[in-house]
């Protein structure tokens, strides 16, 4: 049977994934903390621990990945207009904002696909934090499972 001290670290590990807006990597070094430290005591708190760790890591991952595909896009289209034979300096460089090309769309849309996916990804911590608190487990959607 579970103990409202084992729901209530079940929640903080999901819930210390928000500490990477105060400390760098906060997201992977919170749940990995509580989750090493209690992860003997409960079946429970291991469950919840590698699912939060497991889904931090699968959102690094897609991150790098839509980082990746993305960059290229607005470094191709910032550069398309220079010459990189015969470079002067700056006075030929310019931003034309009359007519965006189609990378410029492309690059956007994996830029609002990254904002969408960082709001459904704080939705889902609420929500892991919320079933443990009730005692449930929760299985985070797109999460590859690292660790076992």
């Amino acid at each position: 049977m579970l103990d409202n001290h084992q729901k209530n670290i079940a929640t903080f590990i999901h819930l210390s994934t928000f500490s990477r807006f105060v400390i760098p990597f906060g997201n992977f070094i919170g749940p990995l903390v509580l989750w090493i430290i209690n992860k003997d005591k409960s079946e429970f708190i291991d469950k919840h621990g590698k699912q939060a760790l497991n889904f931090q890591i699968s959102i690094l991952l897609y991150a790098i990945i839509l980082g990746t595909l993305t960059i290229p896009f607005f470094i191709f289209k910032i550069f398309s207009g220079m010459d990189f034979i015969d470079f002067h300096g700056f006075h030929d460089f310019h931003i034309s904002l009359g007519k965006p090309s189609p990378l410029l769309y492309i690059g956007g849309g994996l830029g609002i696909i990254a904002v969408l996916a960082f709001i459904v990804e704080l939705a889902l911590i609420v929500i892991a934090s919320l079933k443990a608190r009730d005692g449930e487990l929760y299985k985070y959607p797109f999460t590859i499972n690292f660790l076992k």
